[in-house]
């Protein structure tokens, strides 16, 4: 655990500072989730355009492939946005910007940049090897 002289949560103001930056994200990755999703049920729309029949299989298959595509898409924006949104309670109960693993703060560059994460670069290093 920490020790008492050292600094074991990040301030009001900070705090806020990162609840903006989440936010942010937040809103810019819901609004291409909806956009993606938007897409896919337009595609999942069957046209009624008739093409020759080799011309039209590759058209599906790419179309097959390009929905699939947007779905996993889709999946890995879902998941983000779900981490952003822990990332926001975890600021509203106090214990964001803490290491699970150790306790220690983690850096405000590494939340800069990786806002939802909950290891400093060291533990997470150590989590892989």
């Amino acid at each position: 655990m920490a020790k008492q002289d050292e600094k074991t949560r990040y301030s009001d103001e900070e705090l806020r500072e990162f609840e903006e930056l989440i936010r942010g994200k937040l809103d810019n990755t819901m609004n291409e989730l909806n956009y993606i999703k938007g897409t896919l049920s337009k595609k999942n729309d069957s046209g009624t355009d008739i093409t020759g029949g080799t011309s039209k299989a590759l058209e599906d298959g790419a179309d097959a492939s390009e929905r699939e595509n947007l779905s996993q898409l889709a999946a890995r924006m879902q998941k983000y946005a779900t981490q952003l949104e822990n990332a926001l309670v975890r600021i509203k109960n106090g214990t964001y910007g803490v290491c699970i693993d150790t306790g220690k703060l983690i850096p405000k560059e590494r939340l800069r940049v990786v806002p939802h994460t909950q290891q400093t670069i060291e533990a997470k290093l150590k989590r892989i090897s």
